[in-house]
Order: C-alpha cells, then structure tokens, then sequence
C-alpha cells in the first residue's frame, strides 16, 4: 500500500509547464540517484531543504495541470516552492526570438522554463565537480559520492534514490575517497570550503545579486560555475555560461553556420539580453534544427 504524502499540490497554473523539460537541467546523467523518471513520465526528486530531507513526486496530466507529492521533514518547504521551481516567476512570453532557426526552435518548446530551486549549495556542488572534465567523468563522480554519502529519501521513492549529504557530510569525505571518484584536489577543496559557507549560500538565494557575489568569493568558483548555480537555483534566464567549451561552436553553427571564437561570443549574446541563458538552453535542446551544424559532442571539459 502506498505511503500518504505528507503534503500535497495540484497545480493549474493557467499557463504551460513542462515539469520534465524545465527540471531535466537539474539532473546530473541518467545515474544521478537524486532524479528518476517512470516510463509513464512521473518525476521523482529529492532534495535537502533547510526543513529537512524530503522526496518529491510530480505527475503531469497536461501542461498546465500537475499533481505533486511531497514526503519527508522538507514536505511543507517544498510545495511552498514547487512553483518557483517550476519557473512560475520565469517569464517567456517576453522572449520573442527574431532569428527565424531560433523562433522556430522556441516554437517547439511550450512549457519549458527556467527553475527558482532556491538550493544554491545543492547546485553548487555538482557544477564545481563538472570543471574541466568531460561530463561523463562529473557525472559518475556525483552518482558515487551521493550513493555513498547521501542518506536513503523519505517516503515510497525509487529503491536507488538517495538525498544529497549535508554541507557537514561533504566537508567530512576523506582525500582518498575523492580520489577514488575521480575528483581532483582543487575541486574538492572548493566543495569542502563552500559547504562551510553553504547557509550563507542558501540564505542569499532571495537576492541573485549576493548570491552571485558570495559564489564569486569562493575560491574555485569562476563565471561558468556561478551562471549553472544561476539557471537553476535563481531562476537566471540571462546566465550566460562564459567559458563552456561547447559554446561558441553551438551557437555560431547553429545560427551562423559558423563556429564562433571565444571573443566573439559575449558580444553576439548581447541582443538576447535578458534571455541569454534562454537561447542557450533553446539551441541544446533543439540542435537538431539548426542547419549545417556540426556535432557536438557531450563531454569535453568546462571551465570554472
């Protein structure tokens, strides 16, 4: 018999939400034990809000009807947020691309929105350990350190879930565990210095303009680290990932039929301003419509 949420939500937001495309940023590779997705498309998450650890269920009927569940000591702070972590603060409608591979690429994305999760450490911490690696490395590091160091998630969640560690679980991981995951000493001590810093972190995410400030003040924590903090803790549609390997051949191939150079690409995001992050979320996941494109591939190394 299935256990009762401890809260409850059904939302009707009068506009489309794509739960699956809007939150699928937040997943990291499909063994991320904090994301799980049933073949009948409902969405499982867990987090560690300020309240507690909590497990989140979320079901669509259509793109503007969804139920979501909540379990856990973290249930009540969750579904106060669940909106904001959908993007009802994001506002696309103001996003009216002219280039016609881009309107065309924005047409085919109803419901898809920038997430407010409000969780700056929880982003944090798996954008430090994709620098200057190949995704996939990152992405096996995560899945390793949060089976191993996360704690078994509230409520009827998926057997292989797991909630993330708390700030003081990631301070305490040994070298030689970080070593095993792949993790270099740079990037563990950036983690280990921000859990130190991780309340402060979270207690900034009302005021993007701190909480960018407080990240920049780390040690180990450069423009690409903040701006994948930015779309997915602040609700960021104008976090421009400067410094991403991928960047400028993505964009100029798919809107230039030409790569662009590393100098070229803050000025060309310019006119896209406040919507930066936006195209560059539009052009991956739609990069089969952009002509003459050349492949990218998916794990080459970022940068801090």
């Amino acid at each position: 018999m299935e256990v009762p949420p401890d809260r409850s939500l059904r939302w009707q937001p009068g506009f489309p939400v794509d739960a699956k495309l809007t939150l699928k940023i937040l997943q990291r590779g499909r063994r991320d034990p904090t994301h799980r997705q049933e073949p009948d498309g409902t969405l499982w998450r867990t987090a560690l809000t300020s309240s507690g650890p909590v497990t989140c269920r979320i079901r669509q009927h259509r793109l503007d009807d969804l139920d979501v569940d909540a379990w856990g000591p973290g249930s009540g702070e969750l579904i106060g947020n669940i909106r904001a972590e959908l993007g009802e603060q994001d506002r696309p409608e103001d996003f009216r691309p002219a280039h016609p591979v881009l309107a065309r690429a924005w047409s085919r994305l109803p419901g898809l929105r920038v997430p407010r999760t409000g969780r700056l450490f929880e982003a944090l911490v798996p954008a430090v350990l994709e620098q200057r690696v190949v995704g996939l490395d990152a992405q096996a590091a995560w899945a390793r350190l949060v089976g191993a160091h996360g704690t078994r998630p509230p409520g009827p969640a998926p057997e292989t879930m797991r909630v993330p560690p708390t700030p003081p679980a990631w301070a305490k991981i040994p070298s030689w565990e970080w070593r095993r995951a792949g993790v270099d000493l740079h990037r563990s001590a950036t983690v280990i210095t921000a859990a130190r810093h991780a309340a402060k972190l979270d207690r900034a995410a009302a005021d993007p303009a701190r909480a960018y400030d407080l990240m920049s003040a780390l040690p180990g924590v450069g423009v690409w680290t903040a701006a994948q903090v930015g779309h997915r803790a602040l609700g960021d549609a104008d976090a421009l990932p400067l410094g991403d390997f991928h960047l400028g051949r993505m964009t100029g191939m798919a809107l230039l039929g030409r790569p662009l150079a590393d100098e070229e690409i803050e000025s060309f995001y310019l006119a896209w301003r406040p919507h930066r992050y936006r195209v560059v979320r539009t052009i991956e996941l739609t990069s089969g419509l952009a002509p003459r494109r050349s492949h990218r591939a998916p794990c080459a190394p970022r940068l801090a």
